[in-house]
Formats: structure tokens, C-alpha cells, sequence
């Protein structure tokens, strides 16, 4: 055949380290239909500061692979929920080949078509705070690359038709495909009129939507006559291909024909139901339609297997074509986004015969339904029983409905499907069902209800079971609980949700307590962060006391607000806001700054310029407000600020130093008992906040940052300033009468009377 080659990329992206699924980097990709083989390029690299990492540690990068839906990945080893279905992935792990970049190659032969997906993530850390732009971070980039061979021109099979065929001596294998439409019962395909050298040498493979593998379905023609491989339950609307394939070692040209027969229950012409009662014991109103669009000793009329008003029969598992069906549809009703609920009609209570099936259909969109959870929820009504022993069981399969004939052993799975099984009882009357990141397509459910005996499972008489039944789509398993957030997140044009958890809980919903934190632990970080800025107290009274009034405002500011963030920060449930977190945050971030701001101002003793002062005051403000608009962690608008009003302090302090002839400020008590111990307790604080703080130690560690600080605060906030040596104007005298002229100079007594010149102030 003629093999066509397309390469498709993705822009690299930064790795975080795995704390939930919301921290993974997520790629999407789109495999056509008849590719043979598929090549993942994996190339990983390092940069530092704009240039290659040769010095970052090796990390190792994990990276999954799955088709049809996100994968479920669980690298921590946490509790899923209960209830929750974990749909496989592939797992492959990066190691290094060079100090700054290595690529790993990830090759799938006949894979499946449609959506495949990638996810990569870096191990998890220690959970180290780290202060942005103190230090250029080694970041870990990822790029996927994909190069696809597939095929074109394969032959078609027509069902009912015979295609001949002569293959070569060059020649190892034929490759066809077949369209299975729905409501097909069974695939039958033949090699007809083999003629080679050694009889018939040839080896018949059949798999659906890809092309066969090795270990796909298999014949050997010479062994088995004639050469039929039948597939019963196939999946509907796919592709089936069938591999003829030449013994190795044979010689000369082997001829043969090839023919498909599609059993189709929708047409009682190819697969005759047997005796179907009325539309009323069906479970199905009179307007609905009869059961199957058939009734009692009528022939069937011609419909199509779409006709919405005739529900399309399906077939058992027993014999193909011997039992068939009615499939109910279900309603799409959406909320928002991955909030859809799958109204049932004339329910949500269904009837589930004693001698029959009964079966719904779930119809998920391509791509805008797999990022969600399915939910599944089935309630038995107890008293519908009648006293006997009774157990609905429910197989929920892709793609095809499976109901078992077979009543000894209840199973969702055959050789070719894998289904999930709910059941319900007198004893349990509630089952769930979850599944993350569902394939999207048809999800069929069919319910079955059996009597318990002494020799297992068989089929009740005279009971119709009822049940109520609920089927939904959410962003994420009951919101994540209360100890977690739903995040609904985008990787191009593709949507996803994922759970964030918080206060130590762990799990896909949030619901692992392995390393949770305690109620009282909850209860003791937020007190400490909380009553910790109680020593903002003292110098508040510093401040008032030295009519430092601005200062002690700025200063009542930030623990005011200071206390109300980290009260509305904790991750638990111990959490008080008075207002938007985002609010309190600017809030407390503002006044920080602005405390540190007021008082290496105080210290550069500007009090006597009172307008350059005030103009200081307001140009923190203003520049802060904008800065922290900017971005509110980064390490400038902490170091900006402060190194600012440190150079005003120091220019002052060397003006008064060079005027005064003397150092400045002037006693040593001043330096050895206030500026020194205060300029150490201020750094040890930087020192804490900037290396030592953690995610882990964070409720302690920043509640001795806030005692630090406004420790620090109190020593070097300067005394009261002492009052001007310059003496006003005396107070002007009044004379009785007429004019008096009074030398302020020399009524002082500092200059000579005969030498000053004189300069009165006259009052009437």
C-alpha cells in the first residue's frame, strides 16, 4: 500500500512538580484513522536565567499516555474515592543523556484512532517557599512531537460481497476494512476458495477501529475449515479490519476471496426476534411506540434503524440474533460546563421486566465531555419487590450493550468489551458509579434482575423491579469535598477539571486523610498567625508616645489587616474573612511595605522639612499601590522600597554627619541598644521568610517573621524629636492710646543696642 507520513507539534511547555492533576502539563493530539504506526518524540531540556541549565540537577520526568480521555494518574499512591472506576494509562519515565537535554522516543504500532493524550510531570518537592527573583529557578521545559505513518487506499469490504484476491510471492499480507454500522449483533468474515502451495497458508486477523496486532484475533486457514472468525458484540459506527497474512516460507502466488456478513438485529429480515409481548409490559407508554416497532402477530413494517419513534432491538450475548432489545435514549440536558445531566424518559423510575433487559443509552460529545466525571447512580425501590429476593444487577459498557445470557455467573466483560457492574438489593439499595476523564461516545447501561436461589442467580417470575436512576456529568467527584477546590483548567483549545486539595488532604477527590491536618492543628496555625501580629502593639505605643502619629496609623493598618488575611488564608476549615481574599491581601501585602517604608523614613529624621517629608510619605504610597498591582510576590517590591528609603536615610545621616563634624546619630547607647539590635532582628527575619520558609513549617515560621518584624520596628523607630532652639517673636504689647515700637533683638538681649539695626514691630 501507499504510506502517507504527517508530523504534528506542541509549543514546549514548563514542568511543575506533581501535587495534584491540576499541576501536570497536558497535550493533546489527534491520530487519523488507517495509521499503521505512531512515533512520540519526547524532548525535555533545562534553562537558567535565559540559557541552557548545565547546572540543574537531573529530575526525572514522568509522562502518561492515553487515548480517548485524559489519563487518571495517581503517582502519589493516594485513595481514590469509593466508587471510583481508574481507567488505565501508560507510564514512561525520562532519564538524562546530557547535562541540558535528552529526548525519549515512544513508538505504538497500529494505534487507536482519534484523540490521544499526554501528561508530564516532575516528582514532587519538599514544598519549599521560595521569593520570587531571589535566585534565577531551573525550569524543566517539555515538548512533544508526533510523526504518524498511515495508509491509504485500503480495500473495502461490502458485506455480502465477495472480493477476490491473488497475493504475490512478494507479498506477506492483504489488509481490508469493513463499516460496522449500530445495532449489528455480530461480524462474520470468510476466506473463501484458498488455493496455494501448501493448501491454504494463510492467517486470518480481525480487530476494530485499528489495524490488527499479534495479539489480536486470530484464525490459522489451515487448520480450520472452512476459515470463518465470527466477533459477536462489535462495536458500532467503527471500522473493523481484517489482516489476511501469508505463512512465512511459502512459496508461489496464493489466491483466495474474502467475503463479511453483519448480522442486523434492527431488521427482523436478518434476525427474527422471537415472541415479544405488548409496549405496556415493556416499560414503554402506548404513545412511545410498540417495543422493537413490533406487535403481536403483526409483520414487522419498514423502518429505519434511526426512527426515534420505534426503539432499535438488541441482541444477548447467548446467540447472536436470538434475543433482541429495545434501547431507550436518554435526554442532554447542559447546566454549564461538564455539568450535564441525562434525563431519562418517563423517568427517572424504570421498570426492569423479570425476563428481559433493560437498556439506556449515554451519549457523550467528542472532546468536550471527557474532561469531566461520569456519574452513575442506581436506587432500588424496596417495596416494588413483593418480599422476594431479588438483585438488580447494571452493566455499563462502551460502544455496545452487553446483557448476559447467562445466569450462574453476572459479568460485565467478555473476551472483546470490559464493562463496569453496579448491583443493588433489599440489603443495598445504593450503588454508585464514578468515572473520571470518561471515553467519549455511547455509554450503554443495561439492567437485569435476578432472584437469589440456593444454586445461584436464575430469573424471577411474576416481579418487576424498580429502580431510580440517575446519570449526570460533573467537573469533579462531589466538588472536591470541603477540604478541596474544583479547578476547571485549558491546554489549548481542550478543557479539563482537576481537584486541588488543601489542609494535608491528598486523593483525586480530596478525599485521602492520610497526612490531613487535624482539627486542633487547624485551629492552633490559625491562631498563631493570627494573634502574632499582637505585637504591633508596642510599637503602636512607641509611636503615639513619641507623636509619631502617622507611623502608629500605618502601623494599626497592617496588623489590622494583616490579622484578617491570614485568618481568610488557611486551607482548612477554620477560616474567617470579613472581606474578598484578594481585598485583604493587597491589604496586608500594602501596608508590609508601608511599614517598612514610614519607618526608615522616621529614622532619616525629615521632620523638620515638613513638605519634603509628607511628599515622601505620599510617593510610598502611590509607587507601592502601583507595584503590588504589578505583581505581589516578587522580590523588588520588597527590596525596591526599602532600598529607597534607606539611601534617603543614609543621605541624611551623612548631611548631619559632615555638617555636625560628628557621626550620626550621635551617643553610642543609641547604636549598641537600639539601631544594632533592631537591624539584626530585622535581617534574621529576611533570612527566615527568604530560605527557611516551607509549606510545612509556614504556620510557625511566619508568625516568628511577624514578631521579628515588628520586634524590629519598636528598636528602630527614633525618640520623640527635641523642640527648636529658634525662639519666636515675642508677643507684640499694646500700647493705651498710641504707637509702641519694640526690638525684638534687643529686648532679648543678643546683640548691642548701639550696633543692631533696628526692627520693630509697631501696634497700635
Amino acid at each position: 500500500g501507499l504510506f502517507v507520513t504527517d508530523y504534528f507539534t506542541r509549543t514546549p511547555r514548563k514542568l511543575s512538580p506533581f501535587r495534584s492533576f491540576a499541576s501536570i502539563e497536558l497535550f493533546h493530539f489527534h491520530i487519523p484513522e488507517d495509521t499503521v504506526i505512531a512515533v512520540w518524540n519526547l524532548i525535555t531540556f533545562k534553562e537558567q536565567g535565559g540559557t541552557f541549565g548545565d547546572q540543574c540537577p537531573d529530575r526525572s520526568i514522568t509522562v502518561y499516555f492515553r487515548s480517548g480521555a485524559p489519563s487518571v494518574i495517581n503517582p502519589l499512591h493516594t485513595h481514590f474515592p469509593r466508587d471510583t472506576a481508574v481507567p488505565g494509562s501508560f507510564a514512561l519515565t525520562l532519564t538524562w543523556t546530557l547535562p541540558n537535554r535528552t529526548t525519549g522516543v515512544f513508538n505504538v504500532t497500529s494505534p487507536l484512532p482519534g484523540d490521544w493524550f499526554l501528561a508530564a510531570h516532575l516528582p514532587k518537592d519538599e514544598g519549599k517557599i521560595s521569593v520570587k527573583g531571589l535566585y534565577e529557578e531551573c525550569q524543566y521545559l517539555f515538548q512533544p512531537q508526533l510523526i504518524v505513518q498511515r495508509l491509504v487506499n485500503i480495500a473495502v469490504l461490502y458485506p455480502g460481497h465477495v472480493t477476490e484476491q491473488s497475493m504475490a510471492p512478494h507479498n506477506r499480507s492483504c489488509l481490508y476494512k469493513v463499516f460496522v454500522p449500530s445495532y449489528t449483533s455480530r461480524v462474520l468474515v470468510e476466506v473463501l476458495r484458498c488455493r496455494g502451495a501448501e493448501g491454504c497458508p494463510l492467517w486470518l486477523r480481525v480487530r476494530a477501529k485499528a489495524p490488527p496486532l499479534h495479539n489480536s484475533t486470530t484464525l490459522d486457514c489451515r487448520e480450520h475449515t472452512p476459515c470463518q472468525l465470527a466477533q459477536d458484540l462489535p462495536f458500532w459506527q467503527h471500522w473493523y479490519y481484517v489482516l489476511v497474512e501469508k505463512h512465512p516460507g511459502v512459496p508461489g502466488t496464493v489466491s483466495f476471496q474474502v467475503t463479511v456478513q453483519l448480522t442486523d438485529c434492527s431488521r427482523p429480515s436478518l434476525a427474527r426476534p422471537p415472541f415479544l409481548p405488548s409496549s405496556a409490559s415493556m416499560n414503554m407508554p402506548h404513545s412511545f411506540g410498540s417495543a422493537g416497532g413490533l406487535a403481536l402477530g403483526d409483520s414487522p413494517p419498514p423502518t429505519s434503524p434511526n426512527d426515534t419513534k420505534h426503539p432499535v432491538p438488541i441482541p444477548a450475548t447467548s446467540h447472536a440474533g436470538e434475543r433482541c432489545w429495545p434501547v431507550r435514549p436518554t435526554l442532554r440536558n447542559e447546566l454549564d460546563t461538564f455539568s450535564v445531566h441525562f434525563y431519562i424518559f418517563f423517568g427517572p423510575n424504570v421498570s426492569v421486566p423479570p425476563d428481559r433487559p433493560a437498556v439506556f443509552v449515554i451519549n457523550l460529545l467528542p472532546v468536550l465531555d471527557s474532561g469531566g466525571v461520569l456519574n452513575l447512580e442506581l436506587r432500588l425501590n424496596v417495596s416494588s419487590l413483593c418480599g422476594e429476593n431479588v438483585t438488580v444487577f447494571g452493566c455499563l459498557n462502551h460502544e455496545v450493550p452487553l446483557t448476559s445470557g447467562d445466569n450462574t455467573s453476572v459479568t460485565c466483560e467478555t473476551e472483546s468489551l470490559a464493562g463496569f457492574l453496579l448491583s443493588v438489593n433489599a440489603t443495598a439499595t445504593l450503588s454508585r458509579l464514578r468515572i473520571p476523564y470518561p471515553q467519549t461516545g455511547s455509554w450503554y447501561l443495561s439492567l437485569r434482575s435476578l432472584c437469589a436461589t440456593e444454586h445461584g442467580f436464575e430469573p424471577c417470575t411474576n416481579v418487576t423491579a424498580e429502580v431510580y436512576l440517575r446519570a449526570y456529568l460533573s467537573p469533579c467527584i462531589n466538588d472536591c469535598g470541603i477540604y478541596g477546590q474544583c479547578k476547571l483548567l485549558r491546554t489549548n483549545n481542550y478543557l479539563y477539571a482537576a481537584c486541588e486539595c488543601k489542609a494535608g488532604w491528598n486523593g483525586w477527590g480530596c478525599t485521602d486523610n492520610a497526612e490531613a491536618f487535624s482539627y486542633g492543628f487547624q485551629l492552633l496555625s490559625t491562631l498563631l498567625l493570627c494573634l502574632s501580629n499582637v505585637m504591633f502593639v508596642p510599637p503602636v505605643a512607641i509611636a503615639v508616645r513619641s507623636h509619631y502619629l502617622l507611623e502608629a496609623a500605618v502601623y494599626i493598618f497592617t496588623m489590622f489587616f494583616s490579622t484578617f488575611y491570614h485568618a481568610c488564608d488557611q486551607p482548612g476549615i477554620v477560616v474567617f474573612c470579613i472581606m474578598e481574599y484578594d481585598v485583604l491581601q493587597f491589604c496586608d501585602f500594602l501596608g508590609s511595605l508601608m511599614s517598612v517604608w514610614v519607618t526608615v523614613i522616621a529614622m532619616a529624621r525629615l521632620q523638620p522639612i515638613v513638605k519634603q517629608a509628607s511628599v515622601l510619605y505620599l510617593l510610598g504610597a502611590m509607587l507601592l499601590s502601583m507595584a503590588l498591582q504589578m505583581d505581589r510576590h516578587g522580590l523588588w517590591n520588597l527590596l525596591g522600597p526599602s532600598l529607597f528609603a534607606l539611601g534617603i536615610m543614609a543621605v541624611a545621616w551623612t548631611a548631619r554627619t559632615i555638617r555636625r563634624r560628628h557621626c550620626y546619630p550621635p551617643t553610642w547607647k543609641r547604636w549598641a541598644f537600639y539601631l544594632c539590635p533592631g537591624a539584626l532582628i530585622a535581617a534574621a527575619a529576611v533570612l527566615l521568610y527568604a530560605f527557611v520558609e516551607t509549606e510545612e513549617n509556614y504556620f510557625y515560621i511566619h508568625s516568628i517573621w511577624h514578631l521579628l518584624i515588628a520586634g524590629s520596628v519598636g528598636f528602630l523607630l527614633p525618640p520623640r524629636a527635641k523642640p527648636s532652639r529658634r525662639l519666636g517673636p515675642l508677643p507684640r504689647r499694646k500700647g493705651c492710646g498710641y504707637q509702641l515700637c519694640v526690638n525684638e533683638q534687643e529686648e532679648l538681649g543678643l546683640v548691642d543696642p548701639a550696633v543692631a539695626s533696628i526692627n520693630s514691630i509697631c501696634t497700635s
